[in-house]
């Protein structure tokens, strides 16, 4: 089967296979079109699953690399100027403490593109297609997924000299990250930033400090 005639949902299935065993999950039908196509092979045993072949974990790591290109260049930034300086032309996720953006509205334009374009990236990288869950790209880039779900949702990140939130990766969990507010607790910010993650996907824990201040904990969330 060429890869060309491939059909959305079993590319969603390829993609979204377990990238340590190759077990893949779907319908019954994308599954028999994966294994006559040659990227899947049915267990002989019970409970029957199926798994990539050699020639379905390079499809895998085709389209992964296909989706994260076309996410990068819809989040590629338009008018001259409005680029990160760290990566000219390409959209950079802001953890907290970078310089403030020079043009305000086109940062705002490149939140809005590099969202959409995430989005897409999980429908088609996602098993089920699912958007409202964060994909593959996203667990293995916790800080800058995190970090663009909140200024999308409307949060500004702490500059070199306003304050606002600090995206770090957190300690002793590397399948989490943590999210301060610099300077001073600003509670209610935090509280708005649990309720933007939760709704990006995210499971969102509060934690007290020591100062009476908080901070969070946000991991993927998972179905």
């Amino acid at each position: 089967m060429s890869t060309a005639k491939l059909t959305p949902a079993r590319r969603r299935a390829v993609a979204g296979a377990d990238a340590a065993t190759g077990l893949v999950r779907a319908s019954e039908r994308v599954l028999e079109g994966l294994v006559d196509g040659g990227f899947a092979v049915r267990h002989p045993r019970p409970p029957h699953r199926h798994y990539l072949t050699p020639a379905g974990r390079e499809l895998r790591d085709r389209l992964l690399a296909e989706a994260a290109a076309e996410s990068a260049a819809g989040a590629t930034a338009g008018p001259a100027g409005s680029q990160d300086p760290a990566e000219p032309g390409v959209f950079a996720a802001r953890t907290g403490g970078e310089p403030a953006p020079s043009d305000a509205a086109a940062r705002a334009r490149e939140v809005r593109s590099a969202w959409e374009g995430l989005a897409e990236l999980r429908r088609l990288t996602n098993a089920d297609g699912a958007t409202d869950v964060p994909c593959a790209w996203e667990r293995t880039h916790l800080a800058s997924a995190v970090a663009l779900a909140l200024e999308a949702g409307g949060l500004p990140p702490a500059t070199d000299v306003t304050g606002g939130y600090v995206v770090t990766p957190a300690a002793h969990q590397p399948e989490a990250v943590r999210v301060d507010r610099r300077p001073g607790p600003a509670l209610r910010e935090l509280v708005r930033g649990a309720g933007v993650l939760e709704a990006a996907g995210w499971q969102v824990s509060e934690h007290p400090e020591r100062d009476g201040g908080m901070y969070l904990l946000a991991s993927p969330r998972r179905r």
